[in-house]
């Protein structure tokens, strides 16, 4: 995407972004069009395409990254911060939450069918958000083993890559039932494998 070297330039961009989202959680990818962006975030066709001259396309994956961005950001400050059996319940039930607000509407999911899985860029989104998500909680394991509340033989990567693709099975039949029932028992048995590794040496 082209730069915006300027702090205008990139404060304008940032506002087409954020406006486009807003119409696309409100309208739908399907029914959402350039004019109904420009309305709402007060730029002309000219100034739209000079940050996205591919066009809505090439928006839609900028508002895709915004979107995979507040996926990691809902999660915090307990995310960022998983070093207790206290901050991973929490951690759990703001996850739980976030995808119950969002009911079977997924933002993030319909802007990749619009512009295609498959296409480098979105792949790249997912990928990076993915890869974040599992490093952060792996970090959260790694200082549950250094308080002595998880076994040090514990496969952390493994553990991690294992969680995150509960709560992406979890999350996608609720998307298809709405119902949370499968994320929750992800995220518990999760957290519960976690727990059952350190035997004498947990503290609740």
């Amino acid at each position: 995407m082209p730069d915006a070297p300027t702090a205008k330039g990139r404060a304008t961009r940032a506002r087409i972004v954020e406006g486009a989202a807003e119409v696309l959680r409100e309208q739908g990818v399907a029914f959402t069009t350039l004019d109904d962006i420009r309305s709402r975030t007060g730029t002309s066709k000219s100034q739209l395409f000079h940050y996205f001259p591919d066009g809505k396309d090439q928006l839609l994956l900028a508002v895709a990254q915004l979107e995979a961005d507040r996926v990691l950001e809902d999660q915090e400050p307990h995310l960022g911060r998983l070093d207790s059996w206290e901050s991973w319940r929490q951690w759990r039930d703001v996850v739980v939450e976030r995808y119950e607000r969002q009911g079977d509407h997924c933002p993030l999911g319909s802007l990749f069918l619009q512009v295609g899985r498959s296409r480098p860029g979105a792949r790249a989104i997912v990928t990076e958000l993915m890869r974040q998500w599992q490093d952060q909680l792996a970090r959260g394991m790694r200082a549950l083993q250094a308080n002595g509340l998880v076994s040090p033989a514990l496969d952390v990567d493994r553990s991690a890559a294992a969680l995150l693709a509960g709560i992406q099975g979890g999350v996608a039949i609720m998307m298809s039932t709405g119902d949370s029932t499968h994320l929750k028992a992800a995220l518990d048995t999760g957290l519960e494998h976690l727990r059952a590794t350190a035997g004498d040496q947990v503290r609740a």
